[in-house]
């Protein structure tokens, strides 16, 4: 008797759907696939208990006749591949024809379809990869499959499976990632009649596929890139760098329309923004990468998210080339052209404004005494600059300070060097005037200029308290009444619902009131006045994970946030003597150490020798 014997097909259907079906994520990403090679305009997803339960893809494509329809349930049945050559120039999402019939082999999977015209639909019916049912349906215009008790016939697989609002995590990322590579179809996903992500087509203006995933607040933030060479396209939106995340979220690369995920092209695109952003800060970067079919393999993983590039190296410089041209051009401080100046009744942005003059002074000293002037610590705060601006006067120079071996300014927190100022630093400074109607100039202590900015100094003065309060008692600072209500993306939304411990903890009370619309009640002391909006969707991307402890090292991002909102609020008009003073004092009781947003509060501090030699 031989012992070798041949699989039968449900076994063989089982063994592939344990590559290619490996959680509810996987099943929405194939079906909509399918969808999007049928030439859909709308795909709806609609799922239940995370995916688990039930998952139904609709779509408008150009649907399947009864024959079509009997033959996707066969393995290896396409209508993407004919002959050997093909494999080697895939334009569609899916091509193996494996699919179909492994989601089929482990769910009780139901398909109701149509060709064009037909005056007959058919309805398919398969139980845990059995035989199919086959009947007549009433017409429809494309394709609508149904997805119930995914792993019901396979245990060992099921329980193996996330709990349900992970499982939803993964599937609605799985919508997010081809909506984006989509931007000219719709796309509507939801849970149990709440909606996940809802994004009407949008051809013309990808940003707002993009706003849409990512948060209405990116919009404004987001540039072309684009670089075209041999074989090469690469186009797309990248956010300046005063829009960050803490993780690499934002970072989605297209390889002819298919997401896929290669170290390589992150980590290019990593080291285009490394002198841009702060430490720990990861950009947002939405990029399109076009290159011939017979240049790059996409079947090298059963999760088709892995590619291989005829030419690797040329991709990630194509890539590098797109993103520094924006990132030199720093189109967010307004005209990216070398010495370019407002015109005539147009007022400058104090960004650009703090630029130019820096970039100015430099030069001038420059042809004097041949070095850079000694200003120069970190001026964020400016609104639309990034952090490493202000450096040097332009992106990707080195810090003067770090040129020049100077202690950096108060409030950069660097452990081995200048941490803190003084005791009774800033109590002794005597205020001169006003720079630019930006900064605060001052006379400090041993005659020396002090230029500060006001928005970093509030920020580190509300950190402070901000941190104390919650240190000391324990429970969340005496809320002030506040009552407003706000339909937000569906990511913040759901955040903020699901931190709403963590709220609470800060001294918020935020309350769902209806799909993607929250209640905000009550907010701590110094944000009354704030932009509730842009408030509640930086906290939304702060919050520390659903059930982490909730202490000052968890919350360290939100209190954040919640400073540089305070402080956006206080600062908003110029501050009186007395309202400078007052902030002088809370300065001499701030506590430098913990890292702020914006971390830099004295900008430039010469001493009045340095000037008496340089008046020479």
């Amino acid at each position: 008797m031989s012992r070798i014997a041949r699989l039968s097909d449900v076994l063989i259907n089982k063994i592939a759907a344990g590559e290619v079906v490996e959680r509810p994520a996987s099943v929405v990403k194939e079906l909509v696939e399918n969808s999007i090679d049928a030439g859909s305009s709308t795909i709806r997803i609609e799922l239940e208990g995370g995916g688990v339960d039930r998952i139904i893809v609709s779509d408008d494509g150009h649907g399947m006749g009864r024959v079509d329809a009997v033959a996707c349930l066969e393995r290896h049945a396409t209508s993407k591949l004919r002959e050997m050559d093909d494999l080697f120039h895939i334009d569609s999402m899916g091509f193996r024809g494996e699919a179909i019939p492994a989601i089929a082999s482990v769910s009780r999977f139901t398909l109701h379809t149509a060709d064009a015209n037909s005056e007959v639909g058919t309805r398919v019916s398969v139980e845990g990869g059995g035989p199919p049912e086959v009947e007549d349906a009433p017409p429809r215009t494309g394709t609508v499959i149904s997805v119930e008790d995914l792993f019901f016939n396979v245990p060992a697989r099921r329980k193996f499976l996330r709990r349900g609002d992970t499982e939803l995590k993964h599937a609605e990322e799985a919508v997010v990632r081809l909506a984006l590579a989509n931007p000219e179809v719709g796309f509507f996903a939801s849970h149990e009649g709440g909606t996940l992500f809802s994004s009407a087509a949008c051809p013309d203006d990808p940003r707002e596929r993009i706003a849409a995933a990512l948060g209405s607040t990116s919009h404004p933030h987001l540039f072309p890139v684009e670089e075209r060479r041999l074989g090469v396209a690469v186009t797309g939106f990248a956010a300046s760098p005063e829009f960050t995340f803490n993780n690499a979220r934002g970072l989605y690369t297209f390889v002819n329309r298919r997401y896929i995920r290669d170290r390589g092209l992150i980590g290019t695109i990593q080291r285009a923004y490394q002198d841009f952003l702060a430490a720990g800060r990861q950009p947002v970067v939405v990029l399109h990468i076009d290159v011939d079919p017979r240049a790059v393999d996409v079947n090298v993983h059963p999760q088709k998210q892995e590619v291989r590039f005829a030419d690797a190296r040329g991709v990630q410089e194509a890539v590098t080339a797109a993103l520094s041209r924006m990132l030199r051009a720093a189109p967010w401080l307004g005209s990216g052209v070398e010495g370019a100046t407002p015109q005539a009744g147009q007022p400058m942005d104090a960004a650009h404004y703090a630029h130019a003059v820096e970039r100015f002074l430099t030069r001038a000293q420059e042809a004097a005494w041949g070095a850079p002037l000694p200003t120069a610590m970190d001026a964020p705060g400016l609104p639309g600059m990034p952090p490493s601006m202000g450096q040097g006067g332009h992106p990707g120079a080195l810090p003067f300070a770090a040129a020049l071996g100077q202690a950096p300014a108060f409030g950069q927190a660097q452990p081995q060097l200048n941490e803190a100022p003084p005791p009774g630093y800033f109590g002794a400074l005597r205020p001169l005037g006003m720079l630019g109607g930006r900064f605060h100039v001052c006379e400090g202590p041993g005659g020396t200029l002090v230029v500060m900015d006001p928005h970093a100094a509030l920020e580190r003065a509300r950190l402070t308290g901000y941190l104390r309060a919650l240190e000391s008692s324990k429970s969340p600072p005496a809320p002030t009444l506040f009552g407003t209500t706000l339909e937000l993306p569906v990511p913040a939304a759901k955040s903020l619902v699901e931190g709403r411990e963590a709220l609470s903890r800060l001294g918020f009370d935020v309350e769902p009131f209806g799909g993607t619309t929250v209640a905000l009640k009550t907010v701590p002391p110094g944000l009354e006045g704030a932009d509730a909006r842009a408030l509640l969707e930086a906290l939304a991307r702060a919050l520390p994970p659903k059930g982490a402890q909730l202490d000052t090292v968890t919350l360290a991002e939100a209190l954040r946030v919640m400073a540089c909102h305070a402080a956006r609020q206080a600062g908003a008009v110029p501050l009186s003597d007395a309202q400078f003073r007052a902030l002088l004092g809370e300065l001499d009781r701030a506590d430098f150490h913990p890292t702020c947003s914006h971390g830099t509060v004295v900008v430039l501090e010469m001493p009045l020798l340095e000037l008496e030699r340089r008046a020479r």
